[in-house]
C-alpha cells in the first residue's frame, strides 16, 4: 500500500494551492508518495518527470522551480489526457509539455527534439515498483504498479542518457526495493547523494526511500530518517514543513 497520509485516493479530483487534480481516468491515483517525491526533488531549468500519471509530480516541480521546463511522460494514453488537461488548467501550462512516451523510446529517440541531444537538470520518478508480487488483474493498474514495464535497470539506464553529467535523479521507492535499486545504481555509475528513510509514525520501520542520485561522486551524502506524523496522529513537523506550499488547510 502507497501510503495514504492525509489522502483519499478515492477521490476523483483533488484541490492543492494553486492547482486541482482530476484522475478518474489514471489508473494510479493521487497518493502521499507523489506529493512527497514532487515536494522533495531537486530541480532545474530543465526536469523531466518519468511515469507522470496524473501530472501532480510535473505540476509541483513547475511550481517550486519557477524558471523550470518541464517534460512529462508516460505510455498510458488516458493518463496522458487526463495530465494535459490537469496541466491545461493550472497556472504553468506554459512551462509544462505531456508526452504519451515511454523512457526507453525517449532516450533512445530523443523525440520531438530532433538531432539535438537533451539533457535534463533534474529527472524525478514515482516509479512502477512490484517486481514479485501477485499482479493485478486491472491491466493498467498493472502497467502502473509492476516493473514488467520499466525495470529498474531501463530505469537507470534511460536516466543516465538523459541526465545532466551535474543533473540530479530522484525517486521513491518502497523500502523492500532499496537493494535492487541502489545495485541498478551502481551499475550504470550512478551516485546516492540523498537517502531518506520515510516511517508512518515514530515507531514504524521505514516503509519508502526517498533516493537522490548523481552521476558524480558527492562529498557527503544526506542521510535521514524521518516520519510523516507525530505518536498523537498528527503531521510531523518535516512533513508539514515539506508539503505546506501545497496542501489546503
Amino acid at each position: 500500500m502507497r501510503f495514504r497520509g492525509v489522502l483519499d485516493m478515492m477521490k476523483e479530483q483533488f484541490d492543492f494551492k494553486h492547482f486541482t487534480i482530476c484522475q478518474s481516468r489514471c489508473a494510479m491515483k493521487v497518493g502521499t508518495d507523489g506529493v512527497l517525491l514532487g515536494a522533495w526533488a531537486q530541480g532545474g531549468r530543465r526536469v523531466m518527470d518519468v511515469g507522470t500519471g496524473t501530472g501532480l509530480i510535473a505540476l509541483m516541480m513547475a511550481e517550486r522551480f519557477p524558471e523550470a521546463q518541464v517534460t512529462a511522460i508516460d505510455i498510458d494514453e488516458d493518463a496522458c489526457g487526463q495530465a494535459g488537461d490537469n496541466v491545461s488548467a493550472s497556472p504553468y501550462a506554459a512551462r509544462v509539455e505531456v508526452l504519451n512516451r515511454s523512457l526507453q523510446q525517449f532516450a533512445v529517440r530523443g523525440d520531438a527534439y530532433g538531432d539535438e541531444r537533451i539533457v535534463f537538470d533534474a529527472i524525478v520518478s514515482n516509479p512502477p515498483y512490484f517486481s514479485d508480487s501477485l499482479k493485478n488483474p486491472d491491466q493498467k493498474r498493472q502497467m502502473a504498479r509492476h516493473t514488467d514495464t520499466l525495470p529498474y535497470r531501463d530505469l537507470f539506464a534511460g536516466v543516465k542518457r538523459l541526465l545532466a553529467e551535474d543533473g540530479v535523479f530522484s525517486m521513491i521507492a518502497p523500502s523492500t526495493e532499496l537493494d535492487h535499486v541502489l545495485t541498478e545504481s551502481y551499475l550504470k555509475g550512478f551516485s546516492i547523494v540523498r537517502q531518506y528513510a520515510v516511517r508512518t509514525t515514530p515507531d514504524k520501520q521505514p516503509k519508502r526511500y526517498l533516493l537522490a542520485f548523481s552521476p558524480e561522486h558527492p562529498a557527503a551524502v544526506d542521510i535521514r530518517t524521518v516520519n510523516l506524523t507525530e505518536r498523537d496522529g498528527g503531521r510531523s513537523e518535516w512533513y508539514r514543513n515539506l508539503t505546506d506550499n501545497f496542501y489546503l488547510r
